[in-house]
């Protein structure tokens, strides 16, 4: 009898650790989707730069720097135009930048919604052509990889 029982014993204990060999291992589709949700999309880990402020280590003056160039390379451009003369009612225009991967730019002028008062199609054909050449921006960077970023800078077009 007592040898009954530690058979029976011995089984039941090796089916419960059986059991707990038989644990199901997650597939690469669910790890990618955990991983996936893990991840801020609205956040970089670098942001776009310029030569310039490339030596910054600490990351908020280094974006400080880079909009502060960008800015001031972009009135530095426009302050020889015609936008002044043309129009003079404009002192500030919000422009909304694009840095592509590949470390394109792309620049479109932000209009508010009752802008009657001037000619948006000229003015973006101006800011166009103004805005070529533009000294090179390295692209933000998303966990090693370069990444698509836009923002909005307001550019002063009278200095008094």
């Amino acid at each position: 009898m007592l040898k009954k029982l530690f058979v029976l014993f011995f089984f039941s204990l090796v089916m419960v650790s059986c059991q707990l060999f038989d644990k199901k291992t997650p597939s690469e589709e669910e790890l990618l989707q955990k991983e996936l949700q893990k991840i801020d999309w609205k956040k970089v880990d670098a942001f776009p730069t310029v030569d310039a402020c490339e030596v910054i280590t600490d990351e908020a003056q280094r974006r400080q720097c880079f909009f502060e160039y960008l800015t001031q390379t972009i009135q530095e451009k426009l302050s020889v135009d015609t936008l002044k003369i043309l129009y003079p009612e404009v002192d500030t225009i919000e422009v909304k930048v694009t840095v592509f991967p590949d470390a394109r730019l792309q620049f479109e002028p932000q209009f508010p919604k009752d802008s009657v008062a001037y000619d948006t199609i000229k003015i973006d054909s101006i800011l166009h052509a103004k805005l070529v050449d533009f000294p090179k921006v390295n692209p933000a960077i998303k966990r090693g990889v370069p990444v698509k970023t836009q923002f909005v800078l307001p550019v002063i077009l009278k200095s008094e």
